[in-house]
């Protein structure tokens, strides 16, 4: 067993758990009693790689970027988790937990979003699935992520804003709970993150699971190599991350490298880099890392990028920080816009904000020409366009 994987208690080190009030208690235990023995089933995994293949699109391209490696000094390949259909690697978790949703017999699905992209493509399995969706957004995530909205509605999902605190990811997240609370008996929560009570942040990553699994493929037939020198992924609530770490976390000659949203600057109260600003303590049912005060009240995070906009990690990457594991890398609004606009200069692809991250850490790399780089494009730029306009007056 890795000793990176979760734990029978829900852990990873010190960090995970269930963390839950008594009423959420029997919805929490239904899934942790339940999702090995479903996942694992062969009809499951049968139907899962099925969607995958046909209806995602999988699997994605691993791109060798040219005009990125010359500049870089390195051989960066990209992999393609904006090609999936919906536009983000997040439809690879709504597939398997609507499934498993079905297999518990729900009815009702419930959602939270920050960038949007994991209510589109929660609406967009409800629809396949025929099941009524529910998705919670922070009232200024709606605003500045409208097409998004737009396309939820239009797959038949209502969009409930959030107006409590930042009325961000956070607060979406903590109406989505509420929500889940008090209709236990027919509705899934679909966390969109591998974030929440045990097992949500080991489940998320079996899903997301799918990438690495790829890569070490795809890297074979190009380099005759499995395993790169660098995978490197942006993290908020990490569930890109987790996907594209997963196979490689007990290999230590490859390097992880997570790139944190921080925002106006790390030390200028508007970032949301959890592991330079955060404690230990509970969040949305785990234990994890999360930006608070000294009295244990949530710091309100900033990001340019709705995505990474959230005061926490997950408790997989609260422990490769800790132990040391991976090297995190913190990457303000600017240098993610240029970086943004650089990949689409140099390769003809605009990323979402939340992907540029990723790619401005390579600036704080210390790469050799031998050196081989896989870069998880989680997500395109479709949804930031306007974002891209206000920042370079395009």
């Amino acid at each position: 067993m890795s000793k990176y994987a979760v734990d029978e208690r829900g852990y990873y080190g010190k960090f995970g758990g269930a963390f839950i009030p008594e009423m959420l208690y029997p919805n929490v235990e239904e899934l942790r009693t339940n999702y090995l023995e479903i996942i694992d089933d062969p009809d499951f995994q049968k139907e899962f790689r099925a969607l995958l293949k046909d209806y995602v699109g999988r699997p994605t391209p691993l791109f060798f970027a040219k005009r990125l490696s010359e500049k870089y000094g390195a051989k960066i390949y990209l992999k393609r988790e904006d090609l999936c259909h919906t536009g983000a690697h997040k439809v690879n978790n709504t597939i398997g937990q609507i499934l498993l949703a079905k297999r518990l017999g729900k009815k009702k699905i419930i959602a939270e979003t920050g960038a949007g992209q994991h209510g589109v493509a929660t609406a967009t399995v409800c629809a396949l699935a025929g099941l009524e969706c529910k998705v919670y957004m922070g009232a200024v995530d709606m605003e500045r992520q409208k097409p998004n909205v737009e396309r939820m509605r239009i797959l038949g999902a209502e969009v409930i804003p959030a107006e409590s605190g930042s009325r961000t990811l956070k607060d979406a997240t903590n109406e989505a709970m509420r929500h889940w609370i008090n209709n236990p008996q027919d509705t899934h929560y679909i966390i969109g993150s591998v974030v929440g009570p045990h097992p949500y942040p080991d489940m998320v990553t079996r899903f997301q699971a799918v990438i690495s699994e790829e890569v070490k493929k795809q890297l074979k037939e190009v380099e005759g190599r499995e395993n790169p020198d660098y995978v490197v992924a942006c993290v908020g609530g990490g569930s890109n991350a987790a996907g594209i770490y997963y196979h490689y976390l007990d290999n230590p000659e490859v390097k992880i490298i997570a790139a944190e949203a921080a925002g106006k600057g790390v030390e200028s109260g508007e970032t949301a880099a959890t592991t330079f600003k955060g404690t230990p303590g509970v969040l949305h049912g785990s234990m994890t890392l999360l930006m608070q005060t000294v009295d244990g009240q949530v710091v309100e995070p900033y990001s340019i990028s709705a995505g990474l906009d959230y005061p926490g990690i997950g408790p997989l990457h609260a422990h490769l920080f800790e132990s040391g594991r991976a090297q995190f890398i913190a990457v303000d609004d600017e240098n993610s816009m240029k970086a943004g606009v650089e990949l689409s200069r140099l390769e003809g692809i605009i990323p979402a904000v939340e992907s540029a991250h990723a790619f401005s850490a390579l600036d704080q790399l210390d790469l050799n020409e031998s050196d081989v780089v896989v870069i998880n494009l989680s997500g395109r730029g479709d949804k930031d366009l306007q974002t891209y306009i206000n920042w370079g007056k395009y």
